[in-house]
C-alpha cells in the first residue's frame, strides 16, 4: 500500500528524502480519487526503492494541502530536492504519471 503521508512525517519522508516523491492529494468522498488510487497502488510496488509513492488525505493533513495550494483533487505532486516540479491536477492515466516521474528519476 503506498505511503500515508501526514502533517507529522511529511518533512521526513518526503522533504528530507534523497528519492524523488510522488505525491497523490485525495480525499475519501472523491470519486476520480478513487478512480486513480490503483494506479498510485501499482507505481508504489514498481517504484519501490527508487521513488517515495504517497498519499496525502486532504481531510486529515490541512497543514500540507495548505501549503502547497491544493484547490481541487485528485493533485498529484513531484518533489525533488525538496521542491515541486511537476504538478498535475485531476483524473490521468498510469503512462502519463510514469512519464513525468521518470523524467525526475536521474
Amino acid at each position: 500500500m503506498a505511503k500515508e503521508i501526514t502533517d507529522n512525517n511529511f518533512n521526513e519522508t518526503v522533504i528530507q528524502s534523497d528519492q524523488v516523491a510522488l505525491l497523490d492529494f485525495w480525499a475519501q468522498w472523491c470519486g476520480p480519487c478513487r478512480a486513480i488510487a490503483p494506479i498510485i497502488e501499482e507505481l508504489y510496488t514498481e517504484y519501490e526503492g527508487k521513488a517515495v509513492i504517497g498519499k496525502v488525505d486532504v481531510d486529515v493533513n490541512q497543514e500540507i494541502a495548505m501549503q502547497y495550494n491544493i484547490r481541487s483533487i485528485p493533485t498529484i505532486l513531484i518533489i525533488k530536492n525538496g521542491e515541486v516540479v511537476d504538478r498535475h491536477v485531476g483524473s490521468t492515466t498510469k503512462a502519463v504519471l510514469k512519464a513525468k516521474l521518470d523524467k525526475y528519476l536521474s
